[in-house]
């Protein structure tokens, strides 16, 4: 019983990470792919190839940046930019989602200082990404703290926290590694990455 006990944990330990791997991967692909690919399929009289889909949806984003950069589109677009902002409740879901995705892949990314907060009353230590070092710019009585966001394991929601600058400290460790560490609640991290004392 023993020898299929830990054969069983072993198979599990090794093909379930493998199977979510592959099935997230999949999802995404299928998702991408078939944004633009419903309005392609038409076209192809039944000859549609996996992944034509991703293909013209990353030929349109990339046509749209290119179109962002010249004279008379980027003109359009930044209308249709105050537009969108003006409108009431557009303007929250456009401006949310346009920051977020700025955060991630613009030019000042928000999520790539890695810091470590310490609690008040306990001491211990929380890890997460400082997305603005100077919340006094936003609200003057807080001129002495950051924002931190804390996300959660295994879950796509998190906290933002205002923390006291002197109780935050900004940690040598990659955002990729800091998020693996978070995300697998600190099963998955590097033994060569040490967290300072």
């Amino acid at each position: 019983m023993r020898f299929f006990v830990k054969h069983f944990l072993n198979g599990m330990l090794t093909i379930v990470p493998i199977l979510l791997a592959v099935y997230v991967c999949y999802k995404v692909f299928t998702v991408l792919d078939g944004l633009l690919g419903q309005y392609v399929r038409p076209y192809l009289d039944g000859r549609y190839i996996p992944g034509l889909g991703l293909l013209a949806t990353v030929a349109l984003i990339t046509v749209c940046g290119w179109l962002s950069t010249q004279y008379v589109s980027g003109r359009l677009i930044r209308l249709i930019d105050r537009l969108l902002e003006s409108i009431p409740l557009m303007k929250t879901v456009y401006s949310v989602a346009k920051d977020t995705i700025a955060s991630f892949v613009g030019e000042k990314r928000s999520f790539s200082q890695v810091v470590l907060v310490t609690m008040p009353e306990s001491g211990w230590k929380c890890l997460g990404f400082m997305t603005m070092d100077d919340v006094g710019a936003w609200h003057d009585p807080l001129a002495d703290y950051v924002a931190v966001y804390i996300p959660q394991a295994f879950q796509v929601a998190g906290l933002t926290l205002l923390v006291p600058k002197e109780q935050v400290e900004v940690v040598d460790i990659s955002p990729e590694e800091a998020m693996k560490f978070i995300l697998s609640g600190g099963v998955a991290v590097r033994k060569q990455k040490r967290l300072p004392q």
